[in-house]
């Protein structure tokens, strides 16, 4: 009689396949969760703000990156941010263009978790805004980019509205191809507004397990 296979066959024939050099088994397609409702971009931005704000998230819109540098030149002032820590990626070296050198600190494959702590925020990009939970989807490539969004008081997110989608569906088929890539490392990080906790009496603190204050800076 034959026995039916077990999730736990499945598995190990794939590994089995993997280690015998066979061509692999072809991902299954991405199950439809929610349908796409094909928003315009500013109904997305509407809703990715409202939601943000439901969660005491922060944004700011700046229509050209010049509004965003000014904008964010205004946020540093506003928060007496001696030192600002931020991932190495285009967009943060361009609206960080005028902010002065000895401010800026790019996290290393050497920082710690004690120097993270020490910057007065962070500035982290953005690769997706998921508009139905207020929710910024960030790739981290080490554990320093990963620290960057939890440890400084205050998180800033950057973004353009072409990063904006419906909500995480839209964006698997990307997230699922760079999970493949064997050359690429890291995680993403899901960031929802700063950090909330509450005790047993239902007393509702931020900032306790993350930044107290998360400010998304959308940029067009």
């Amino acid at each position: 009689m034959t026995r039916a296979m077990s999730s736990r066959d499945t598995i190990l024939s794939r590994i089995r396949t993997a280690l015998s050099g066979e061509p692999p088994v072809e991902r299954p397609p991405v199950p439809e969760v929610w349908p796409p409702g094909n928003p315009s971009v500013e109904e997305m931005a509407d809703r990715f703000a409202e939601e943000l704000q439901a969660v005491s998230g922060e944004i700011h819109r700046a229509a050209t990156m010049e509004d965003a540098r000014r904008r964010l030149a205004e946020l540093l002032d506003e928060l007496s941010c001696d030192l600002l820590g931020a991932i190495d990626r285009p967009i943060c070296r361009d609206v960080l263009s005028e902010i002065p050198s000895d401010h800026l600190a790019w996290p290393e494959a050497g920082g710690t978790a004690r120097t993270m702590c020490e910057l007065a925020a962070g500035l982290v990009p953005a690769d997706a805004l998921l508009a139905d939970t207020g929710s910024c989807l960030i790739a981290c490539g080490t554990p320093q980019e990963r620290l960057l969004c939890y440890l400084p008081p205050v998180c800033i997110v950057i973004a353009r509205t072409d990063q904006l989608v419906e909500h995480l569906p839209a964006v698997w088929e990307s997230i699922a191809s760079r999970s493949a890539d064997p050359n690429l490392r890291g995680e993403f990080v899901l960031v929802t507004g700063p950090s909330r906790t509450a005790d047993i009496e239902k007393i509702l603190i931020l900032g306790v397990h993350g930044p107290k204050r998360l400010i998304v800076l959308l940029v067009g």
